[in-house]
């Protein structure tokens, strides 16, 4: 007997050619999203004659016709999704990693809620956090002028630095009545879990009682489950995680414009999930990725998973230099 046609499973790939960060001659230790239009490129499209007859329609606006005309033109299984993907500001831990050095972090650091000057548990936004997010809210602001097209839904990672950036970046923007920043709060787009306290979300509560506006989605225990103070998850592991993350959110949505804010690991899974080239993000920048989602029959083909592992051996005094973090 067949399978049954019930089972399927997704394809993603990232499509091409409309932004500069696709391309393998842009250098992403140079670029920068907040002066380039998040990266679209300037160019003509060929639905330009039925969009924009005049000339009179931004690059922003042509652009939009063109992924709507793409899913308009599109096999039943297969959908175009653009994907704002938006790394969380500068929290504490990363000015802790930064000075105490990435081997003394992971080995001693990164176990501990803080210091003596600072708490970097469920890290929160620094000053300069806070401002990395004031940026992409400028930068919004600017493009929505522009004709950008708005998501039209909304996710984030449950810890709290995610929490901070998206409602600081989305929050006092001139949103559409019809798309408001009313965002999803997503257990499994959170950042690399395990050991590090900084990656430890609060309760269900806490969460709820700082961001009262947010939606939390359903099964979001109070306290976190995933969280282990002995193992840290493997990359490999983690890309599964964010990928079934990713078909949650495809499955159950129909947007075609998503925003997501999350993690530089969560961010750097999610774009081998949909075969996008290598692209890290400082603290605040936003990667658009124009994602064709295909719905194929049968099981997902199997795929390795490395298993999580312990913190490493210190092999010097982690404790030998300190200071006050600010």
């Amino acid at each position: 007997m067949g399978e049954s046609a019930s089972v399927f499973h997704l394809e993603y790939s990232t499509v091409t050619g409309y932004f500069l960060q696709d391309d393998p001659a842009t250098d992403p230790a140079t670029f920068d999203y907040a002066t380039s239009n998040f990266g679209l490129i300037n160019q003509a499209y060929d639905t330009d004659t039925l969009s924009d007859p005049n000339g009179s329609k931004s690059q922003w606006e042509r652009f939009k016709h063109k992924v709507l005309t793409l899913n308009q033109d599109a096999e039943p299984d297969t959908k175009y999704t653009l994907l704002y993907l938006g790394r969380h500001g500068q929290g504490y831990h990363n000015v802790a990693e930064s000075y105490y050095g990435t081997p003394s972090w992971d080995c001693y650091w990164s176990m501990l809620d803080g210091n003596e000057t600072s708490t970097w548990a469920d890290a929160h936004l620094t000053d300069r956090g806070i401002a990395d997010a004031k940026v992409a809210n400028s930068v919004w602001a600017t493009q929505i002028e522009h004709g950008i097209p708005v998501p039209e839904s909304y996710y984030t990672s449950p810890l709290y630095r995610c929490l901070e950036t998206a409602d600081v970046t989305f929050g006092t923007l001139n949103l559409p009545l019809s798309h408001p920043f009313v965002p999803t709060v997503k257990e499994l787009l959170r950042e690399t879990i395990g050991i590090h306290t900084c990656d430890r979300r609060s309760s269900r509560k806490h969460i709820k009682a700082s961001f009262p506006t947010f939606n939390i989605e359903p099964g979001f225990a109070e306290f976190d489950q995933l969280w282990d103070s002995k193992l840290r998850e493997s990359s490999s592991a983690r890309t599964e995680r964010l990928r079934a993350a990713l078909d949650e959110i495809l499955l159950s949505d129909s947007s075609t414009f998503i925003s997501i804010t999350a993690h530089s690991g969560a961010i750097t899974a999610i774009l081998e999930v949909v075969q996008h080239r290598d692209f890290p993000l400082p603290t605040g920048a936003v990667i658009p990725v124009l994602v064709r989602t295909e719905r194929k029959p049968g099981k997902a083909p199997h795929r390795t998973t490395e298993p999580w592992t312990p913190a490493p051996e210190c092999t010097a005094n982690p404790t030998a230099t300190q200071k006050a973090l600010n």
